[in-house]
């Protein structure tokens, strides 16, 4: 792990999950747990309406997770209802709390490399539909990280299982003298949920 993310992750371990948030995590705990329990791969596909802020938070963070806590075979992704572009407020918050994230392209919705070990693939980022061919088609748990995904998206085709997972979207601070410190905050909320996940998984 590189050091500048293991040492957020120290930090993390002091964030405090109230039962009430733990009660709506613990179904994608059994549903990993299940899955590690049967020798299956574990694809994860986090998703949000625009693709752009909460579902890549939340896809990084699970997979640095699921490494950190040596658990194989998972496979994240991220997707919207919408493609847009991932916020590049959202890899400035990475970087900072110890990612190392390469631009790969320059066009509008542009592709990045996120790499959480030096030895590790990069998690590649881009903002494209849950559906996308990027995505897998079948077999995966959908997570629900925002209201108007989980109730503009009845039906997730191809999903095992959906979890609603929902998290307030930092755009709200967007252009206000907070906005840093609200990505922080919800970057390390998510990471905090992430880690309690992946940290109940038995090997």
């Amino acid at each position: 792990m590189l050091e500048n993310l293991s040492n957020t992750i120290q930090t993390i371990t002091e964030i405090s999950i109230p039962n009430e948030r733990k009660e709506v995590l613990n179904p994608l705990v059994d549903y990993i747990q299940n899955k590690v329990n049967s020798n299956e791969e574990i694809r994860l596909n986090f998703i949000c309406t625009h693709n752009s802020r909460r579902s890549h938070l939340s896809q990084i963070w699970a997979q640095t997770m699921a490494f950190h806590f040596g658990i194989k075979d998972v496979f994240c992704y991220s997707g919207g209802t919408e493609a847009t572009a991932m916020f590049p407020k959202v890899a400035e918050t990475l970087t900072k709390q110890g990612f190392e994230i390469q631009k790969l392209s320059k066009e509008n919705n542009p592709v990045y490399a996120v790499k959480f070990d030096e030895n590790q693939h990069s998690i590649i980022c881009f903002s494209k539909t849950y559906f996308d061919d990027f995505n897998p088609k079948s077999n995966f748990g959908a997570i629900m990280t925002c209201n108007n995904a989980d109730e503009g998206c009845p039906m997730v085709f191809g999903a095992e299982a959906r979890f609603p997972i929902k998290y307030d979207d930092p755009k709200a601070f967007d252009g206000t003298e907070i906005m840093n410190k609200k990505y922080a905050e919800r970057s390390l909320q998510i990471a905090s949920e992430m880690y309690y996940i992946f940290s109940k998984i038995s090997k």
